[in-house]
């Protein structure tokens, strides 16, 4: 089984990305499950359900998130309708939504960091219960962490390693090289990067964000203009067992 990850879609440059490559991609490739990260999908902070639709309709199965799942206040009805739209699984509980879905014959797993991001619950716990208490869980089971700090992101993988078939690393919007299969067979990388333009500022317009730095007086960002890079990676995974065959980093540019 091939699963593809697209890192963190921003704004309606990313999107038009995943519309222009990601058809192409899952027929080169042969993929059988396209997730994205889809919590700065519209505007450059947070996702609407128009935005999700959208994704949807450019070849992704699947949306996860992060902590900007809430900036559009419309897309709450819709975490709790048939989109296939993740919220981090370590939210409190009665928060809108879910952390986990099956979506064919994979799970797929949202989660939260909690250094230099805010408060949450435990994902560590959150994933512990998880694997614990649902039922019929299918052998492949992939998990986006969305999370801030390397050390965080590296000590999940190794904690879920051989539990869980990857543990994929989203949020920074700056892709990793160290896509990796660990010792018990979990296939891992720091972070998968973004979708979004490259003349920026991790997604932003870079002279707005330098001028923040330069006076650190508040004022909007703007999703960046130009080129757009989508970066993802591609886990080979054995159906039958969730084990990981392989983990490569797929980098495409377009217009």
């Amino acid at each position: 089984m091939r699963i593809l990850l697209v890192g963190d879609v921003i704004g309606r440059p990313g999107r038009r990305a995943v519309q222009v490559l990601v058809p192409n991609l899952r027929q080169e490739y042969r993929i059988d499950l396209v997730i994205a990260n889809g919590e700065n999908a519209a505007g450059g902070l947070g996702l609407t359900r128009e935005t999700a639709e959208e994704l949807f309709a450019s070849g992704i199965d699947v949306i996860t998130s992060g902590n900007h799942i809430w900036d559009h206040k419309e897309i709450i009805p819709s975490l709790d309708s048939e989109l296939a739209i993740l919220r981090p699984l370590n939210y409190p509980p009665g928060v809108p939504g879910r952390g986990y879905l099956t979506k064919g014959k994979v799970l797929v797993v949202n989660l939260l960091g909690r250094t230099f991001i805010g408060n949450f619950d435990c994902p560590f716990r959150a994933m512990d219960q998880l694997l614990e208490e649902i039922v019929d869980k299918p052998p492949v089971i992939i998990a986006d962490f969305h999370a801030e700090a390397t050390s965080e992101k590296v000590a999940m993988g190794r904690y879920l390693d051989g539990r869980v078939s990857a543990v994929l690393g989203t949020h920074t919007h700056v892709g990793t090289i160290d896509a990796r299969l660990l010792p018990k067979g979990t296939a891992y990388i720091t972070d998968v990067g973004m979708t979004g333009p490259l003349d920026s500022v991790i997604g932003d317009d870079a002279d707005a964000v330098i001028r923040r730095f330069l006076t650190q007086l508040p004022h909007r960002l703007s999703v960046g203009k130009g080129s757009v890079v989508l970066n993802s990676v591609l886990v080979d995974v054995e159906e039958s067992t969730g084990v990981a065959k392989s983990i490569v980093r797929i980098d495409r540019e377009t217009e």
